[in-house]
């Protein structure tokens, strides 16, 4: 079946250390190219893939997360979630996620929030007598709600790949978003409880609210940016992407005139690593764009669409195999290009069942969000160790808890429809 030699072929170049995007143009092309498809009509797909309003809004969500972590906002957000629950047992581990869950609302990237966040807290949480891997198992964990919580890049891929409204995608997201990061921060203090971890003293009712207040006030215009960005998404005021210009104006805003972390003289260094970062990122959707136009003249996905008909006309199990089907994508695959690849193949199928687009959309980010801290290509994984200084191998052990946490999540998901449309339907 081609499809299964295409998944061999990008497995094989991925192994070799070719670059995603570099992989999957070879293929294209390649593929193109034995059918006697002319280049021109590849060039054009290439081109038309990125000329796109809402596809602008790539990259200045990653310039907003760039400049979020160079001026000072996302250290305020740790702040202000030590402060909530931090006094807790287990509460640092639980406050991780919980910023993870604040710098989701602002930065749209599963890497930009397990860098932002573990440099600061994983050192925090080995202070407390957290061992290493595990912290950065819990940080690379809560890295995925990145592209789960509002705004997020997965999401405006498969709206644009669908043709679904990415406002209407958003606010799906966020039910999601809270369940799982909730899972995440019970699942750290029970761990915290039975493990002996992060022996904390209690505060006073009173010395806590004082605390709280003062990290709010502290947090105060960090936390105003979710505020501003998805308020005038879903008021109207702005698209997608406009708000993704007006947070980098106003995070440039906040950074150099009232926090003054972010030094003129280094403001380069930040578009220059956002631009990198975009790039690459663009370079692989382009790509994954004629590779999807390859898959639709060889038909296939109406021969995966016969094939899954066969095999069942339950949507219940249909979900399932879904799941199935995503879960290992991601574990192989970098997540937008998995989604412009499968989302034409697999959205029409899960029509036919019945499931709402923007309820199957969940789904697939869900599903390839953990396929960033599975092994053995998770881009989390290799971020958190790297800030932990830790090997890939030890922090396999401790990321099995949660990596069942999530699996459950994904569950949940799937056949709670609920979660995803109580705000769209």
């Amino acid at each position: 079946m081609l499809i299964l030699q295409v998944i061999a072929g990008l497995l094989v170049l991925l192994a070799v250390s070719v670059p995603v995007g570099v992989a999957i143009g070879i293929l294209s092309f390649a593929g193109l190219w034995a059918r006697g498809i002319p280049m021109v009509a590849a060039v054009q797909t290439v081109f038309e893939s990125l000329d796109s309003f809402s596809l602008m809004a790539v990259p200045f969500y990653i310039l907003a997360g760039s400049i979020m972590q160079a001026g000072g906002i996302s250290q305020r957000l740790v702040n202000l979630a030590n402060a909530l629950i931090g006094w807790l047992k287990g509460g640092l581990g639980g406050a991780a996620v919980l910023t993870s869950m604040f710098f989701a609302t602002i930065s749209g990237s599963s890497s930009a929030t397990t860098a932002a966040v573990g440099s600061t807290t994983i050192p925090a949480m080995v202070k407390k007598g957290y061992p290493r891997n595990y912290a950065a198992a819990l940080v690379a964990a809560s890295g995925e709600l990145g592209v789960i919580i509002p705004p997020s890049l997965p999401i405006i891929i498969y709206g644009l790949v669908m043709n679904q409204s990415i406002a209407t995608l958003f606010i799906a997201g966020i039910l999601p978003g809270i369940m799982i990061g909730g899972s995440l921060i019970a699942t750290s203090i029970v761990v915290a409880y039975v493990k002996g971890f992060d022996n904390v003293t209690s505060l006073p009712f009173g010395q806590w609210a004082k605390g709280v207040a003062v990290a709010a006030w502290q947090a105060s215009l960090a936390l105003m940016m979710p505020i501003i960005i998805l308020g005038g998404i879903y008021t109207g005021v702005f698209t997608p992407t406009e708000a993704a210009v007006v947070a980098v104006f106003y995070g440039l805003i906040v950074s150099l005139f009232v926090y003054r972390e972010l030094r003129w003289r280094y403001l380069g260094q930040v578009f220059v690593k956002a631009a990198l970062v975009s790039a690459g990122i663009l370079f692989i959707v382009a790509f994954a764009s004629a590779l999807g136009f390859f898959l639709t003249i060889s038909q296939i996905p109406q021969q995966i669409g016969l094939w899954i008909g066969s095999l069942t006309a339950n949507p219940l199990v249909f979900l399932l195999i879904v799941n199935g089907l995503l879960f290992i994508t991601g574990m192989f695959m970098e997540t937008l290009a998995a989604i412009i690849i499968l989302a034409p193949i697999l959205g029409p199928i899960a029509a036919t069942y019945g499931i709402d687009p923007i309820h199957f959309g969940m789904v697939m980010v869900v599903n390839l969000a953990v396929g960033m801290v599975t092994p053995p290509v998770g881009v989390n994984l290799f971020i958190a160790c790297e800030v932990a200084g830790i090997r890939l191998d030890q922090i396999v052990r401790p990321l099995l808890i949660f990596l069942a946490v999530l699996m459950v999540d994904i569950l949940i998901i799937a056949y709670v429809p609920y979660l995803s449309l109580a705000f769209v339907r």
